[in-house]
């Protein structure tokens, strides 16, 4: 169509697929969503429908969200209203004009398909995956198909070398003059077991260079990032972080802010979510950071227990074996600690709980919970030996020496005040301490249950919440004494999280006398 009306067409289809934008406030966690009316024109002229995947196209960037709709005056016709990801990403202000039109096919959902078959996933097809992972071309229903293939097909070792190079070359990688260049890891599944802070401080007292990239949590209590920023800024970027290690020897900040291995975060939402946790993932997850955070050595922590990640020592001996087999093959050098899982690590759990307990530690407090420096200790002299600080065998009493002889406490005081200051962490105002229904030995702790507990009394988002644990394994207890103390910003918080407590048995049990 030519002329004079062909123009007005013209304009008329392009402003049809105009939409203003609008700040929901909505958290989605990582899945950008956009809702927009259901007799949107957009929608109409497009065939949008409910859950649909679209592609948003902004002045600058362009991302691909899941769409809502919803009737009524909500929104405006010619709205769309962003989930606070899909907000960030596409970059814009209120009143924003946006496009929306079909995306593309994503092509390497044949690959996940193929998985799902039974076929291997050789290192180009998990390259164009993880791409379109962190490229947000997945749903979360693309992602937990991609998850659920891996767990029921698991992969070879070929396949967590090739998937453990994709996720490393998809973010940001650090180098490093130093070497060797240490670092630690614990597979997880213990609530508390905060002894990254601890061990860092060791470490960099001792003239290795540890320059640690934690996570937040994501459906615990309190990931290492969530208790560090209680004592210190964790968010800081590459510049940032390089002149904190140039200045103390090592930090503990935020990975998220550094964007290495962009794709882990992902997957261990939704895998949590789940509750399915590959053995293939799990060991290119952790080995993916320490390669793009520039670690040239690295110490892994397997807790074993029934409520921990690893539940047996068979588990715990494959899990050992995959992860050497695969860090040899870039070069990393390991030592591999396995631990007892069978109860939480420490006093506290959730962010300002258990920063007490690292601050402790490191001031060499007479009530400081032993098991916690007794952990931290074995892992930082491992540390020492691996990178060359220490002789063989003697590790462990050159970290314990360290603890106590203030070096470490000096030097973690450097790190927090290199990192933007160091603070005192929050106190609750609403506590509970939850009793004992009989007198007896302590023979059992649900680590599952007791994180919930403290999920629900409201962390990590409310830092002083948690839980405070005052018996382990072998405790004696009489009915009546405090078996833990609940820890709450709010009544109702408190009240919901001993309402969980009341419905789901003892968490702690307790044999008779």
């Amino acid at each position: 169509m030519t002329g004079k009306h062909g123009e007005e067409m013209a304009a008329l289809s392009t402003a049809d697929h105009e939409l203003h934008v609008r700040r929901l406030g909505l958290d989605t966690q990582h899945e950008a969503v956009v809702l927009m009316r259901d007799d949107c024109p957009v929608c109409r002229s497009e065939g949008f429908t409910a859950h649909a995947r679209i592609r948003l196209t902004s002045a600058s960037r362009s991302i691909i969200a899941t769409l809502y709709q919803v009737s009524g005056t909500f929104l405006g016709h010619n709205e769309a209203g962003l989930s606070e990801a899909a907000w960030r990403r596409l970059g814009v202000v209120d009143g924003e004009t946006i496009s929306a039109s079909h995306p593309r096919p994503i092509g390497s959902l044949s690959k996940v398909r193929g998985k799902v078959y039974g076929e291997r996933l050789d290192a180009s097809a998990l390259t164009e995956i993880v791409t379109d992972i962190v490229g947000g071309r997945y749903s979360d229903i693309h992602l937990s198909s991609f998850i659920t293939a891996c767990s029921a097909r698991p992969l070879d070792l070929d396949e967590m070398i090739a998937l453990t190079g994709a996720m490393t070359d998809a973010g940001d990688r650090l180098s490093w003059d130093a070497w060797p260049v240490v670092d630690k890891h614990s597979v997880g599944g213990l609530p508390g077991n905060r002894t990254t802070p601890i061990v860092v401080a060791i470490v960099a007292a001792r003239g290795l260079t540890m320059p640690k990239t934690s996570s937040r949590a994501i459906t615990s209590p309190a990931g290492t990032a969530d208790a560090m920023e209680t004592l210190a800024p964790v968010n800081l970027d590459i510049p940032a972080m390089r002149r904190v290690v140039e200045h103390a020897g090592g930090c503990i900040v935020w990975g998220g802010a550094v964007h290495l291995s962009p794709a882990d975060d992902t997957l261990i939402r939704v895998e949590r979510a789940l509750d399915l946790d590959s053995e293939g993932q799990l060991v290119a997850s952790v080995l993916s950071k320490k390669i793009a955070a520039g670690s040239t050595h690295v110490v892994l922590d397997l807790p074993v227990g029934p409520t921990a990640k690893v539940r047996s020592d068979g588990a715990a001996a494959v899990l050992s074996e995959s992860l050497t087999a695969v860090a040899e093959a870039f070069g990393l050098k390991t030592r591999i600690l396995v631990s007892d899982g069978r109860q939480p690590v420490g006093r506290g759990i959730g962010p300002a709980l258990e920063a007490r307990d690292v601050l402790a530690v490191l001031q060499t407090l007479p009530d400081a919970p032993a098991d916690l420096r007794e952990r931290a200790v074995t892992l930082a002299g491992a540390l020492l030996e691996l990178g060359g600080a220490a002789g063989e065998g003697e590790g462990r009493a050159e970290a314990m020496a360290t603890l106590r002889d203030g070096r470490a406490w000096a030097t973690f005081q450097r790190i927090c005040e290199a990192q933007g200051g160091m603070r005192e962490p929050p106190r609750s105002f609403h506590r509970r301490p939850v009793p004992a229904r009989r007198s007896g030995i302590v023979t059992g702790i649900d680590n599952r249950r007791l994180a919930q507990v403290a999920k629900l009394a409201g962390a990590p988002d409310d830092k002083a919440a948690g839980v405070e644990l005052h018996v382990h394994l072998d405790t004696r207890v009489e009915a009546g004494e405090p078996l833990y103390t609940v820890h709450a910003e709010t009544p109702g918080e408190l009240d919901y999280s001993l309402a969980y407590v009341a419905a789901n048995g003892d968490i702690v049990e307790i044999s008779g006398d």
